[in-house]
This record gives C-alpha cells, structure tokens and sequence, in this order.
C-alpha cells in the first residue's frame, strides 16, 4: 500500500512505516481509521509495530513549528537543500494567520502584489490578485496553491499543536512533544510561529452566564456567522474592529461598538484588479520588489524625503490630502513626512488632519469625538488601520458607538453586557480584542534550552533575542520574524524571505564547517536589545500605548518589540554579520 510518503524514511518495517504515514496524513479522519483498522485486520503483527514506533521520537534534520508564510517558505528553502524536515502546525489546514482569521471583512492591509512572495516569477505571473488588498479568503487560497503548487503538504503534519521544545545537552538535538503525546527529535529548530497568532482571551467577568452566542476574531467558525437581524455588540476598535463593523453592521438589526482607546483608521481606497491593470503590474514585479527592498517597511510607498520644515504651509496641505485621497491611500500616510514619527510637531498636524477628517465624515459630533484619538497617541504610534467605510458607517441609525473608558464595561449578563450606567441585550457578543503580539506563541509553548534553561524565565522581563534570530542558550534554533526584527513594522512576507534566506545560508556554512552547535552570544544579544531600544526611543513609538509595547496584555512587560529604523537598514546590519564570519554567534 502506497500513502504518498518515503516509506524508508522510518527505517522500520514498511507496514509500520505505512502505518504512521497514514496516522499522519492529511486525508479524512473516517477513511484514516478506515484503512488502519483494515491493515491491522490483515496483520495484528503491525499494530503491536506500529505501538512500539509510535513510542519512539520521529527524527529530522529540522522541526518547523507554524504553517502560515514563514514555515512555508522554511519548509520550501529546506527540502531544496536536502534536509529531512517536517512542518508541525496545530490546526487542519494551513495558512497561519489567514486560516485562523475569517471574521467578516478579513483582509490585507498590505497590498497584494506586495503581501506575497517574490522566490519564483513564475507563481508572481501566474497568480492573479482579484483586489489592490486582498481579503481573507483569497490569501488563504493563494497560500494553499502555493503548498500544492511546490508539493510541501507531505512534509506537513496538521492537527499537531507544539507543547514542548527542550534541548538536549548531550546529543545536541531539540526534543519536541505535542499535546497529543507525538515526540520528534532534530538537530534545528525553526519557530514560524508568527508575530500576531495568540489571540488575548476574553477576560470578563460572567461570560459564562451570557445566554446568546459570542465569538472572537481570531478564532472565528469556518461556517462563517449570520448577523442578519441580530443586535449585536462588538467590543474592540483596533484593526481587526475597524474592518468587522461595515460588514456587520450591513446585516445586523442593530450594531453597538464598545471603544476603549480609540485609534487612526485611513481609507483603503481598495479597488478590483482589472485584466489591463493587473498584467500592468505584474510587467513590472521586479522594479516593484526591488523597491521594496530598499523601502523602510520592505513595501514601496513613495515616501516624502521631506521634513515638515521644508515645506510651506500651502505644500504640507497638498501632500496630506494628495495621500489620504489620491496616491493610494492605507500606510501612505505614515510616509508624508520625513520627520513624521519622529518629530513631535510635524506628527500633530498628521493627527490633527486627520482627526478634522473623521469630524468632516462622522455627522453626529459626539460620536466623531470619541472616535478622534486623544492628543497623547502619536498619529502611527499604535499599528494604523486601514478601512473600508469605518467611519461612515457610524451615520447609520442602526449603529451606536460607546465610550468604555468614561463608562466602564463591568460584566456580561444573562442578555448582554453591562456597563457602569446601562445595560444592553444582545443576540451575539463579538471580541475584536487583539493578540500577545510577537512574544504570545513562543511562550506558550514549554521551550528550555542549555541547562533547562526556560524561554519564559528568560523572557520575564520582555524579550531578548540577537537580530530577531536566535536566542542565547537556546542552541539550534531559531526565530522567524521574532522580536528585535522588523516584523510587524515591515511587510511580513518580505522579512520572512529575508530571514529564511539568510537561516539557510548559515546552515550551509554550518555543514561546510562541520559546525553541530551554535547560538549568539549573551554580549551580542544584551548589545542588539540595547541598540533596538536606542533606535526605538529617537521616535514617538514608545510614547503610545500600544500593543507594540505589549501594553494590551496585563502584566506584561513594557518593551518596544520590533525593529523600528526599517527593512533596508536592518538588512545590512545581518549581511554585516555575515560577511564577518556570523559574528555574534559562537560555534561547536
């Protein structure tokens, strides 16, 4: 019987081999069971084989954890050196982010032709974006053509959600356990575990006793949700918020928004490819990239090179209103002025530009009050949302926009949600309340290294890493996008190239070398943080409260997590330690 995988690769008896590719496989549970029970029938021999395997540690050259963009492309770049690899991720499918997120109104706010991958001109010819910003289910179904298209799902086990990852100091391999009781071993370790991918659990006071039926974003059911004369209630206003209420608000009887802090949201201008438009671009796809390359966030957007200063009254107008209507919209606001995150000034005439234009959209004032940010959040220092009608949505008479910091949201009821001056009866309660951005995925997972070591002791007071890489005295592994690199600030799937491309040339060098263990150093990870930090506080990023300083989870240390000075400029500093012999790292 052939399953679809190396039946050598087990090194046992190929019924037992067969047995565990089938347990492993991503065909349907019934037809799994189905043909096991059928072999075992035939041969009760295997299954006592098949027990004694199943005790055993599966081994690799590398583990994989995650299977959205990062630990495709991982997955990708190490089969295409050689290695024995597998990819463990926790649901049914894969897709990371996008497999997760299905709420209403789901999409990119990078643009498509942007947000995707650029390692083969050929799937950047034959894939055809249908918007400027695609929506969720689209980049779902593109990273699924991309794992059928270059045959990874066989070097994917789903179903599989990481519990622990320790190191062994005396063969020199990490040892990976998963909540079902499934041990691998391998020699490297890769995290692909995405930097928003822990949703922030509801923490309200009696959810248990609400009656009606609640949902979060992040963990939304794959049949979707009706809304159609249902109230509402929908708490949160960040960016997963900002693009759920148009669309439920369109179904909805009625649609109450509770806001704690409220936040910049700019248009999308979104608008469909059309056959002309996108041949077009894709004409241009390597002077596109490479742009980008050289881009503060790995995303060309045309960037003023211009301080406010430098600019007459009259030419700062123009440029404002050129961005927020016609060049395009989304974070090409962030762009229109050189000093904008940096100079005080110049980013409260941004804030108060567009605070005028929620004013101008929103008719009735006091809800477009409280939906313009208070004068102590810097325009861009918490993550911008880009929209579709977010603002205009709060003019129709079916929705209703409450201010949670003047009246304090208390508990949920048997019908509702009670506020300190009101109750409210709703059929459906959804949470838009964010993710344990970056640190979340890693820390929940059991992760010791040298000595027993724990990732969480390490990390208690905020995340030290050398280049977003690697960490010191976890040996072999390292981290995709992680704190310390431009990640959430830069367009992801181009720091997940980035990375991936230079993990692989270091693990060429490493077997060119004959190298069997590295790490960074403690000193060049204690200098990066510092650097990272220094960097950081010459903007006004920290200056926000923002889940960038991990501030939306309680207790959890105050530290800006990214890298804040671009993708261009990080990107030499790792070819620097390149070309210096990986300097920072130590080898054995």
């Amino acid at each position: 019987m052939k399953l679809g995988w190396d039946n050598n690769q087990c090194g046992v008896h190929s019924n037992v081999c067969e047995l565990e590719n089938l347990m492993c496989h991503t065909m349907d549970e019934r037809h799994r069971k189905f043909i096991l029970l059928a072999e075992v029938e035939k041969k009760p021999s295997t299954w006592i084989q098949y027990q004694a395997k199943k005790m055993e540690a599966q081994k690799f050259d590398m583990l994989i954890v995650g299977a959205g963009f990062a630990g495709l492309y991982q997955l990708y770049r190490a089969r295409e050196m050689g290695l024995s690899v597998r990819l463990l991720e926790a649901g049914d499918g894969v897709g990371g982010t996008w497999f997760w997120n299905r709420y209403p109104g789901a999409r990119c706010d990078v643009e498509s032709l942007d947000y995707s991958y650029s390692f083969s001109p050929e799937l950047e010819q034959e894939w055809a974006w249908s918007e400027r910003y695609a929506p969720q289910a689209e980049i779902l179904k593109y990273i699924n053509h991309v794992a059928d298209r270059f045959d990874l799902r066989p070097h994917i086990a789903l179903n599989v959600r990481v519990k622990t990852a320790h190191f062994d100091d005396q063969n020199l391999c990490w040892n990976v356990g998963t909540e079902k009781n499934q041990s691998f071993k391998a020699t490297y370790l890769v995290m692909a575990t995405g930097g928003l991918s822990i949703p922030q659990q509801p923490d309200l006071k009696g959810l248990h006793h609400y009656q009606g039926k609640w949902y979060h974003s992040a963990q939304w059911p794959k049949e979707g949700v009706d809304f159609k004369g249902k109230r509402v209630g929908l708490i949160g206003t960040g960016s997963s918020g900002v693009q759920m209420v148009p669309v439920i608000a369109e179904q909805a009887s009625h649609l109450t928004v509770f806001q704690r802090s409220a936040n910049f949201s700019v248009p999308a201008h979104n608008v469909a490819f059309t056959e002309v438009s996108l041949k077009a671009a894709k004409s241009r796809y390597p002077e596109r990239r490479a742009m980008g390359r050289e881009a503060v966030t790995g995303q060309f957007l045309n960037a003023n090179t211009k301080t406010a200063a430098e600019m007459t009254p009259e030419e700062q107008r123009a440029e404002l209103e050129y961005r927020w209507k016609g060049a395009g919209g989304g974070f090409r606001m962030l762009r229109n002025f050189a000093d904008q995150m940096s100079n005080p000034q110049t980013n409260k005439m941004v804030a108060d530009f567009v605070k005028d234009k929620i004013r101008q959209v929103v008719k009735d004032p006091a809800t477009a009050e409280m939906l313009c940010p208070k004068d102590d959040l810097p325009f861009g220092g918490k993550r911008l949302s880009v929209d579709s009608n977010f603002y205009e949505t709060f003019n129709r008479d079916n929705v209703k926009l409450v201010d949670i910091k003047a009246d304090p949201l208390l508990e949920a009821t048997e019908r509702g949600l009670r506020t300190r001056s009101h109750d409210f009866e709703f059929d459906m309660i959804v949470f838009a309340t964010g993710f344990d951005a970056l640190t979340g995925a890693l820390m929940a997972i059991d992760i010791k290294g040298e000595g027993g070591i724990t990732l969480r002791d390490k990390w208690k007071h905020g995340p030290v890493a050398y280049l977003g890489l690697g960490i010191a005295g976890f040996p072999n592994m390292f981290t995709i996008t992680g704190p310390g690199s431009p990640s959430v600030l830069s367009n992801v799937v181009h720091s997940i190239e980035t990375h991936v491309d230079w993990i692989m040339r270091f693990l060429r060098k490493a077997k060119e070398k004959g190298v069997r263990k590295f790490q960074p150093t403690a000193q060049a990870e204690v200098h990066w943080v510092k650097f990272c930090a220094d960097e950081a506080n010459k903007t006004l990023y920290p200056l926000a409260n923002s889940w960038y300083m991990g501030a939306n989870i309680d207790g959890k240390p105050r530290v800006f997590l990214a890298f804040v000075s671009g993708v261009p400029v990080y990107r030499r500093f790792i070819e620097k330690v390149e070309a210096q012999g990986y300097e920072g790292f130590e080898f054995s």
